[in-house]
């Protein structure tokens, strides 16, 4: 899902740099004022564990890949602020040192992982928890649906990016990226409920539920 340097016209380059810059901007002002003490170490340990898979990466079409996201879990665990800036350490980190991504293409990058990946997994958590109740499989089934539709919704809007700027066509490029990371969406499923599953038993403090409740 990372978009390298080269793919990108200058205006979609530039517009999705200014709306991931107020997002981000935006996102760092709520989570100084709503984190607490208790939610700093597990900004870096999410951060690890999603630097860690995402460096696992399966080429896509047009010079994209795909990989596990992890906004939707950061979102639950973090809530969608502190999420946003969680996925963004991790992008720029992999831009800057690992050239995973453009530098010209972060703000796309940005945009699509940490901003819409990480509120698209948060709303739908939200909403499906509420609607499918606050017992551990109506959240679990919730985090499994906010995993797969985070990534499904972030690879679709980097491939309208791509065929906007005329690096693929429509008809190969969403597809493409859409079928991908559909399976893809599986897998950051799983991997989402494994976690909460994890965290629920061990650590219950830690998860952030739909309306900040711990599963009894």
């Amino acid at each position: 899902m990372h978009i390298p340097d080269g793919f990108l016209n200058v205006a979609t380059a530039a517009a999705t740099y200014a709306a991931s810059g107020a997002s981000v901007a935006y996102a760092a002002r709520r989570t100084g004022a709503e984190l607490s003490d208790r939610q700093v170490p597990l900004m870096g340990v999410s951060a690890a564990f999603i630097f860690a898979a995402q460096m696992l990466n399966f080429h896509v079409v047009a010079g994209t890949s795909g990989h596990l996201l992890g906004g939707a879990l950061v979102a639950i665990l973090l809530g969608p602020w502190a999420g946003m800036l969680v996925m963004t350490s991790v992008l720029a980190v992999q831009a800057l040192l690992f050239q995973d991504g453009g530098l010209l293409a972060l703000g796309a990058n940005v945009l699509n992982m940490a901003v819409v990946g990480v509120l698209v997994g948060y709303v739908a958590y939200r909403g499906l928890s509420r609607l499918l109740g606050h017992g551990r499989p109506g959240l679990y089934a919730a985090g499994f649906v906010a995993g797969w539709l985070s990534v499904v919704v972030a690879s679709l809007l980097a491939a309208a990016e791509l065929a906007l700027s005329g690096a693929a066509a429509w008809q190969v490029v969403v597809p493409a990226m859409g079928g991908v990371h559909a399976l893809i969406g599986i897998g950051e499923g799983l991997i989402t409920v494994g976690v909460l599953v994890f965290l629920s038993a061990a650590r219950p403090d830690l998860v952030r539920l739909a309306n900040r409740e711990v599963v009894s």
